[in-house]
């Protein structure tokens, strides 16, 4: 009986007061940070690349579903470097930066759509607010 009367109020303690530490995987990694650009769509069809048209510029192999853009490369000087997370108003998923645009482009990013040409032109050209993530450094 006297256990028990010391059991209880330790099991309360332990149970109720113990504070979740927070882990590595808790933390954010990234400072996300918001622009506005224009954004169009592309497809891996070499009339639109090149004759390799899966080969991304950082030399990633793009694959119809894959869930990635191509920046202009005045956004590569903003953080949005090789696989740079990044959030597009008016779509769900969470992208990744797997490609470069050609040099004239200037605040523009192209969502890939692999080789659905009808997904791409619905999408069209338009202004959209992108957020993307940059790691911080500890």
């Amino acid at each position: 009986m006297i256990r028990n009367r010391f059991l209880i109020p330790v099991l309360f303690l332990v149970l109720f007061h113990c504070k979740k530490k927070e882990s590595d995987s808790d933390k954010d990694i990234y400072e996300w940070k918001t622009i506005n650009v224009t954004a169009s769509a592309y497809n891996s069809l070499a009339y639109q690349t090149d004759s390799n048209p899966s080969i991304a510029a950082f030399g990633d192999t793009l694959t119809p579903g894959m869930k990635c853009i191509a920046v202009s490369r005045d956004l590569l000087e903003l953080g949005l470097e090789h696989n740079t997370p990044v959030k597009i108003e008016g779509l769900d998923s969470l992208y990744l930066v797997k490609d470069k645009m050609n040099k004239r482009w200037k605040k523009h990013i192209d969502v890939y759509m692999g080789t659905d040409v009808k997904a791409a032109r619905k999408w069209g050209k338009k202004k959209v607010a992108i957020t993307y993530g940059v790691l911080i450094e500890k």
